[in-house]
């Protein structure tokens, strides 16, 4: 119990708003703290966005009135019906924003890591994100929101087919017809992208990526890319889509990093000090940018609890906090 409550005094501090430091509420365990107290803590340790995977639900009420920002999912199996009709679309819209008072909604996620070449189960997905993002977001025009309320998708790294050295990333070309009508969308509505961008799993498929380069703490340059020296595998990944982007006419789009984490355990390079250095590290290097493109960059940790009924066992510990709501490591959200 004591070292409980050090964790948690050292957990919670004043988070600097330009920080613009989220996490994300996966919700696949059995043992979860109830809504109410999930966004307890998320006032007490001054989390100050949120984002889920779905509708909010039970979540409405507790959130109501607390403008901790929300970034709500429409989850990949619901694209297709709000994709093929406006009045699906916007019954969406309806049931799970308007009618969800009071909440600081800030981003509609529609689809989470949907790419045609994915074996995740998602690539059947792909011809709906497109018009399902239209959609949702003339269903928010009907009630005045478009422009408060942002609406994108989630993409993941495979969408590009190069990513080193970081000025010659590009998006893969086979996906054209899939990524040209989204990012169409994206600069039409200033909309941002929102990427899950995984250091981790680069560093757990390559035997040539350095565990400090992947965790912010290498002493000096490791990639020099023309004028930007890179020190930390995050800002190499970040220009990457940022170049990408700018090879087709998207340069104006900006980029939310949507999921980004690293497990304490249950495969290589898992420890709970390799999860508290890497995210205490990454909410100190957002502030500034990446070299390519300075300034704050809009963040969620992945995960905020610990999801017990996710397999294979890394998927389970990637959490702030355990399951049961208990921190697990001190983080500093100054």
């Amino acid at each position: 119990m004591i070292t409980v409550l050090v964790l948690g005094l050292l957990l919670m501090s004043s988070l600097d708003t330009t920080a613009a430091i989220g996490t994300c509420l996966g919700l696949q365990a059995n043992n979860l703290p109830s809504y109410q107290q999930m966004v307890a803590q998320y006032k007490q340790y001054n989390i100050q966005n949120l984002r889920t995977y779905n509708y909010l639900g039970g979540l409405c009420q507790p959130l109501a009135g607390s403008n901790i920002g929300v970034m709500v999912g429409v989850a990949n199996q619901d694209l297709p019906g709000i994709a093929q009709s406006q009045n699906t679309a916007n019954a969406w819209v309806q049931n799970n924003i308007i009618n969800c008072r009071n909440v600081n909604f800030k981003y509609i996620a529609v689809g989470n890591e949907i790419r045609p070449t994915n074996n995740n189960g998602a690539a059947q997905y792909s011809q709906y994100v497109g018009p399902a993002l239209w959609n949702i977001h003339n269903a928010l025009n009907q009630h005045g929101l478009g422009n408060q309320i942002k609406v994108s998708t989630a993409w993941e790294t495979g969408m590009l087919s190069n990513s080193y050295p970081p000025s010659a990333g590009q998006l893969d070309p086979q996906l054209s017809s899939y990524y040209t009508p989204i990012i169409q969308f994206l600069k039409q509505t200033n909309s941002p992208l929102l990427l899950n961008c995984y250091p981790y799993f680069s560093y757990k498929y390559s035997n040539q990526i350095s565990l400090p380069y992947a965790l912010f703490t290498s002493p000096g340059t490791v990639v020099q890319d023309g004028k930007y020296g890179y020190q930390n595998l995050f800002d190499a990944m970040m220009d990457a889509f940022y170049s990408a982007l700018e090879k087709v006419g998207a340069g104006s789009v900006s980029i939310v990093v949507s999921e980004t984490g690293w497990p304490t355990a249950g495969d290589k390079g898992t420890s709970i000090e390799n999860a508290r250095t890497y995210n205490n590290n990454l909410i100190q290097h957002v502030k500034k940018g990446t070299p390519k493109r300075p300034g704050n960059i809009e963040t969620y940790i992945f995960d905020m609890y610990d999801e017990n009924l996710k397999s294979p066992a890394l998927e389970q510990n990637w959490g702030l906090f355990y399951s049961n709501g208990a921190p697990k490591y001190p983080v500093n959200f100054n």
